[in-house]
């Protein structure tokens, strides 16, 4: 018998000025399944420190997300498999 899964891969996109703030434009991460949607994502992100809560702790408005490229919402659920992007094309 195997153990249930303890975390979920996903697969992040970074697009615009987040390269540049970020330093990546891809990533493979691992999830806790406690992180069921958007917003608790953006909360994990945001606690790597630095440019990371800059962007995602208090996100700009024109912080665009898509969840498997569709048009995604904070409380837009996610799970292991999804590919998310992040698009921001101005951090004022």
């Amino acid at each position: 018998m195997s153990l249930p899964p303890s975390s979920q891969q996903i697969n992040l996109l970074y697009f615009g000025h987040l390269v540049e703030i970020l330093g990546r434009e891809s990533e493979y991460l691992f999830l806790p399944l406690t992180v069921k949607d958007i917003r608790a994502l953006m909360a994990h992100l945001a606690r790597r420190g630095e440019h990371w809560q800059t962007v995602f702790a208090s996100p700009p408005p024109n912080l665009n997300i898509t969840v498997n490229k569709q048009f995604a919402e904070p409380d837009t659920p996610i799970k292991g498999g999804d590919e998310i992007a992040f698009v921001a094309f101005s951090m004022a």
